[in-house]
């Protein structure tokens, strides 16, 4: 269990990560294209700042959503092993998806994550779900369940 609490908590952070340096990047990018100069070292520490401050709240994000998508993923990757990577990918993404919506339902403003406006930018942030989703798949891979030993086994 504590392998698999880990393996949660590694998913959690990479998927943070990710959407972090996403969403720091698109803004970035949308300030650019205002005309806005940003250069190499404004990027890199607004980055840093942004894995500081913005990593966290996605994390909450993040690991609200996989609490239910990623034990499910496992369950029913367990009845569908030959699909369990696919359903990994899809568990991780429909799980950002869903916390993002459940965000935007319950922030004041239109939508709290500015990546979130686009559709392209909602894609790009279930991606880094599924990345996380991934990384708990291949990191709970190896964990076993060990159940007691019935009558039969022990004839």
């Amino acid at each position: 269990m504590p392998r698999l609490l880990l393996a949660f908590a590694l998913a959690v952070l990479l998927t943070s990560a990710f959407a972090s340096i996403f969403q720091t990047q698109s803004n970035l990018a949308a300030l650019q294209a205002l005309g806005a100069p940003v250069p190499l070292d404004v990027r890199l520490g607004t980055t840093c700042l942004d894995l500081l401050g913005f990593a966290p709240t996605f994390a909450l994000l993040a690991g609200l959503g996989f609490v239910v998508a990623l034990p499910l993923s496992l369950w029913l990757a367990r009845r569908l092993p030959s699909l369990r990577w696919a359903i990994l990918v899809v568990a991780g993404a429909t799980a950002i998806w869903l916390a993002l919506a459940l965000a935007n339902t319950l922030a004041p403003m239109p939508t709290l994550i500015a990546a979130d406006r686009h559709p392209l930018g909602t894609l790009a942030l279930m991606a880094c779900g599924s990345a996380g989703a991934l990384l708990f798949g291949l990191l709970g891979r190896r964990v076993r369940y060990r159940t007691q030993p019935t009558t039969s086994d022990t004839q």
